[in-house]
């Protein structure tokens, strides 16, 4: 059996890097992670870091705005995943230049795999209280992931070259759900109604052109276009150029909307 690819990943410390590292040590991939010196004795980063350091993760010095310390991490490395913040996305250009450079690329030309991944956990839609705040009519159909599983699929693309060259679309049949059904599974499990307060498309663009925070715009921006648009599921899969995760991974158990909301109903 041929030897795991080493894996790098920029961006491991954040919020949905950490899952990608956890799960690439799982999948038994030498794993890597580039940080800066001041993250590794940041106490903010404390348990993050330490758990890594259980795990076995390599940690690489380096920046994203540094040319050469980038460089020099992805030469030791076969597998490149950026999680970076959506604030720094411009700068995986950096990543690009890095990987041309390093010269260790497996084919003649950088291969690539892009993953897409969907809304926030269906706990987030969930409340117990009284009122529950929906974008647009509701009835737009949205995908719900778990964390843990988009790390998972993730990691499984690395070596598979059914994947090269393609998007790698997250998105599992039973966790394909309009906010009005979700709101409704949700009502039936906790036995009570929850009234809703629905947020035109109108109100929502008004207040993304209002506000000035970069991060919230970019928040408001997204829920417009999967919540009111459907950009997630208003299109089918082009086999060209996209794949299928939970098709090309049947073996993977994912974590179901409801088999989530019950976790929910357990816990409280």
């Amino acid at each position: 059996m041929a030897d795991k690819s080493k894996i790098l990943l920029i961006g491991g410390t954040g919020y949905i890097g950490k899952f990608i590292v956890e799960a690439s040590i799982k999948e038994g991939h030498p794993t890597f992670v580039l940080v800066r010196e001041s993250t590794l004795s940041s106490p903010a980063k404390s348990i993050v870091i330490n758990n890594f350091k259980n795990l076995g993760v390599n940690f690489l010095i380096g920046d994203l705005l540094d040319h050469e310390s980038l460089a020099k991490a992805i030469k030791q490395v076969d597998v490149v995943i950026s999680s970076i913040a959506h604030d720094q996305v411009d700068n995986q250009v950096n990543i690009i230049a890095a990987i041309k450079e390093a010269g260790n690329i497996k084919a003649s030309s950088i291969r690539s795999t892009a993953v897409t991944t969907t809304s926030n956990q269906p706990g987030a839609t969930a409340s117990h209280g009284d009122r529950l705040v929906i974008l647009g009519d509701g009835n737009v159909k949205v995908v719900f992931n778990k964390e843990e599983d988009i790390a998972t699929y993730t990691i499984k693309a690395v070596d598979d070259p059914r994947t090269v060259n393609k998007i790698l679309n997250i998105k599992p049949p039973a966790n394909i759900i309009s906010s009005n059904d979700l709101v409704s599974l949700w009502e039936k499990k906790i036995g009570k109604t929850i009234e809703r307060v629905y947020v035109p498309e109108e109100q929502i663009l008004k207040n993304i052109q209002e506000t000035s925070d970069f991060r919230r715009k970019l928040t408001l921006a997204i829920c417009h276009s999967c919540f009111v648009n459907g950009d997630q599921t208003n299109f089918e899969i082009e086999p060209s150029f996209g794949v299928e995760a939970s098709e090309l991974y049947p073996d993977v158990k994912y974590t179901t909307v409801e088999e989530y909301l019950n976790q929910l109903v357990y816990r409280h």
